[in-house]
């Protein structure tokens, strides 16, 4: 009945009304078992158990006369861990009621899993409703839960289990064996789940407890088997309810018998005059006898080999597993022999192999597709032939004039950034699928070095050509402006020392480092026990976006002075020179796609083959177009029209004959480096012919003077300046020659006009001895008697007039060399 009160009464008055008893045998209730095994060692009687587990009376110290033939609640312990070890599970959790039993089973689980490298991920407990302690489980991903609860908690447990997903192939379940047969069926209608449900749940669960009967054929000490001596209990018990303690009664039977039989022996060995009779309550040493005496019993009985280790049976713990509404024996673990067998791999595991013990997060690198990779370099070297190509048209080409004209230097620098940005496209699709991971690191500073010069070569190039032409065109002054080659590339030079002087800051102060970036985690696609937590490696470091906005800014900082430049020269049609229609246009292109490259890039960091397509194709595209608009149009006007580089639509030489007065305008053709040379010699002869003139004038002046008082000396004159006078149209024709040549020339007469000869002459001043002859008076006299002279002497030289002229009129017969003078250059004669 488990009256404490009763049971101590009935053992008191057996020792104080009846005989001397030798040992006791029984004690099925765990309580009353405890409170008279403690106090044994007062009356040196050794207490043996057939059915009391209870894992508190293995405690030697205050129970060191009791013995139990039948395993305690601890011993399930071992083969546990058996278990554990032969699936490979090192990472288990608890659940556990709160009941004295349990908890001391599971406590003492706790002391044999530690230091056999199993991890107790979490540990629960509950009272009344266990919902929650499953939640927690599942929350720390335990897999393998090792339950101690009665049938009624079971129940529960498995309903909520049902809730909360956390039965079928991924999870196993661990719990008591010694339920009994049927159990759920009891505790069904108290559950708040279905009957389905909770055998969905408890399907595959395993139970683990002592077992009742070996399993051997060998014979026992009684000369039976254990199948023999069970199908006689059958026989003899009838339709009486079984016992699962009946083998170990059986077997205790046995147990007392050996050891009066050992401490008989012993007695006869050692001491003649003494017998088991002599034995009481006080007999202390034949008390000792008996207790050593049955601490080595060891035999083979019908519940197996039946062995005491400090008083505790050392027996045999079967596994049984529930399949299909029913439980199945599938092994068992041997205490004796620290062995496990599993009976013909009779385990069923509801997946295609046990349930791993946690989540297994198998890392996987999210890396470029080969085939992906393959198309695009393959894209990247056919724009790398195409730049080769270009480099050799532009160097085998360097000597005509179109290419000349065009810096073929910078032309070889806009192929060189081209190809560099290229050749980063190989750079950015290499991970750690293709290499390791120090050499990544080092690849995540190499290709950002080499995009970067590699943009600053192509464009500052073509912004030094574009810079050049708006230099040249926009000099308001005309002033000689030779800029060479080598003043264009310390431009370029000086582009690309700020860039290093950013990437070595860069590299000094906050270097990329490789980084992992984890995402959550996926089911695997195979269908397997695992999570796939994809991982992906960026090139990164404390400051990124600091560093980006640097490069950034300077790199829109140059590209918005290039967009500058081709603005300002849009207008200058030289085909060979300005290329601003095409830097416009590969800027607005490189822009754009820069500008969408960036933010889709972005948006599918954790997609690389997407981040990785997207780049390359940026870098292909804005590198193929910038090579095409700057090489291709001279490609097919080289081909085409070889000439067209010296062609100037706009600048033209015009004259307009419909007006008597028009004046002679001239304008650049070409502007160039080969040209400058040549525009600084004309512009000295200018100069020198310019000094001829005034001199001559002066001369004529002179002549004028002393035509004013000897008409006679009309023939002097006409025989001594006549070639004067034709030194001066020689030099008017060789000046007009020479503006045909692309020379800008501006006629003296022109800067300094004849009204203002008498005025700038410094010899003219009010002490001029001949002041009084300039009066109005003599000017008018001597205008009537000079003029007809004039007429006949000079003009006729120089195709202006004849006799019977009243103004200057051309001469039908006269040569190209005396042609008529436009009145930009007549004579005016002053000081008559």
């Amino acid at each position: 009945q488990c009256d404490n009160a009763k049971g101590l009464k009935a053992f008191y008055d057996a020792i104080k009304y009846g005989p001397n008893h030798l040992m006791v045998f029984g004690g099925v209730c765990a309580t009353v078992t405890s409170i008279i095994a403690e106090s044994l060692k007062g009356w040196n009687l050794v207490q043996l158990s057939f059915a009391a587990t209870t894992p508190e009376l293995a405690d030697k110290k205050k129970y060191p006369y009791f013995f139990r033939t039948v395993p305690s609640d601890n011993a399930v312990n071992p083969a546990i861990l058996k278990l554990l070890k032969h699936y490979h599970w090192k990472r288990v959790g608890t659940l556990t009621q709160d009941v004295q039993r349990f908890s001391e089973v599971r406590n003492d689980l706790t002391g044999v899993l530690y230091g056999e490298d199993i991890e107790i991920s979490d540990t629960e407990s509950f009272s009344n409703d266990p919902c929650t302690s499953v939640k927690k489980l599942k929350g720390n991903d335990v897999r393998i839960i090792l339950g101690q609860f009665d049938e009624e908690m079971a129940v529960k447990v498995f309903c909520c289990a049902y809730e909360e997903e956390m039965y079928g192939s991924k999870y196993q379940w661990i719990i008591p064996g010694w339920y009994e047969d049927l159990w759920w069926e009891s505790w069904m209608n108290s559950s708040q789940c279905l009957g389905k449900n909770l055998l969905a749940a408890m399907e595959g669960y395993i139970g683990v407890d002592f077992e009742p009967l070996s399993s051997k054929t060998n014979k026992t000490i009684s000369g039976r088997t254990p199948q023999q001596y069970e199908k006689e209990y059958n026989a003899k018990r009838g339709d009486g309810q079984s016992s699962k303690f009946h083998g170990y009664a059986y077997d205790g039977i046995w147990v007392i018998a050996r050891t009066l039989q050992r401490a008989m022996n012993y007695l006869n060995s050692t001491n003649k005059h003494q017998k088991i009779e002599d034995f009481n309550y006080t007999n202390h040493k034949l008390g000792k006898i008996f207790l050593n005496a049955m601490n080595e019993t060891r035999f083979f009985g019908v519940t197996g080999e039946v062995v005491f280790r400090n008083g505790e049976r050392m027996g045999t713990i079967k596994f049984t597993q529930f399949q299909e509404q029913k439980e199945v024996k599938v092994g068992e673990y041997n205490a004796v022999d620290d062995k496990l067998v599993i009976i013909n791999n009779s385990i069923r595991f509801q997946g295609l192999e046990p349930p791993k013990d946690k989540t297994i997060i198998q890392e996987e690198l999210r890396k470029i597709s080969l085939p992906l990779y393959s198309i695009l370099s393959a894209l990247t070297i056919l724009g790398m032939i195409m730049a080769s190509a270009f480099l050799f048209f532009n160097i085998k080409n360097r000597n005509q004039k179109l290419i000349k004209m065009s810096s073929p230097y910078m032309n070889n620098l806009i192929i060189l950034g081209g190809m560099l940005s290229y050749a980063s496209i190989f750079l950015f699709g290499l991970d750690g699928s293709f290499v390791s991971e120090k050499t990544f690191e080092t690849l995540c500073t190499v290709r950002t070095w080499i995009l970067i010069v590699g943009y600053t070569t192509a464009f500052g190039a073509m912004f030094a050509k574009t810079w050049r032409v708006h230099a040249i065109f926009k000099n308001v002054k005309m002033k000689k402006k030779i800029i060479k080659d080598q003043k264009l590339l310390g431009i370029v030079g000086g582009m690309l020392l700020i860039d290093l002087c950013i990437l070595i800051c860069w590299q000094v102060v906050d270097p990329l480092r490789r980084t992992v970036e984890k995402y959550n985690m996926e089911p695997d696609p195979a269908g397997r026990d695992i999570s796939i937590r994809p991982i992906l490696e960026h090139c990164e470091n404390t400051h990124m976006t600091i560093w980006l906005g640097i490069v950034y800014a300077y790199k829109g900082l140059l590209m918005l002075f290039g967009c500058f430049l081709a603005w300002e020269t849009r207008n200058v049609s030289i085909p060979a020179l300005n290329d601003s229609k095409y830097i416009g246009m590969s800027v607005y292109n490189v822009g754009i796609m820069c500008i969408i490259g960036a933010a889709v890039s972005f948006l599918t960091r954790d997609q690389p083959n997407v981040q990785f397509c997207i780049v390359a194709l940026v870098i292909i595209f804005c590198s193929t177009i910038t090579l095409c608009l700057v090489f291709v149009p001279k490609l097919i006007t080289l081909r085409t029209n070889p000439d067209a580089a010296t062609q100037n639509r706009r600048f033209q030489f015009t004259q307009n004959q419909k007006k008597e007065d028009s004046k002679t305008s001239t304008s650049v053709t070409s502007v160039n480096q080969a040209s400058t040379s040549r525009l600084e010699g004309l512009q000295s002869e200018n100069h020198r012919l310019r000094m001829k003139i005034t001199e001559l004038d002066k001369d004529l002046e002179e002549v004028t003077m002393q035509l004013q008082d000897t008409p006679e000396k009309t023939t002097y004159i006409k025989q001594n300046h006549y070639q004067d006078l034709n030194d001066i149209l020689s030099i008017r024709n060789f000046t007009d020659s020479k503006d045909g040549e692309k020379a800008i020339l501006k006629n003296h007469l022109d800067q300094n006009p004849p009204a203002q000869w008498g005025s700038s002459d410094p010899s003219r001043t009010s002490k001029d001895p001949i002041e009084d002859i300039n009066s109005p008076e003599h000017i008018q006299r001597r205008l009537s008697l000079q003029l007809p002279i004039l007429h006949h002497a000079y003009l006729p030289s120089i195709g202006g007039v004849d006799a019977s002229c009243a103004s200057p009129c051309v001469s039908p017969s006269a040569s190209p060399r005396h042609r008529h003078v436009p009145p930009s250059f007549r004579v005016m004669v002053s000081g008559l």
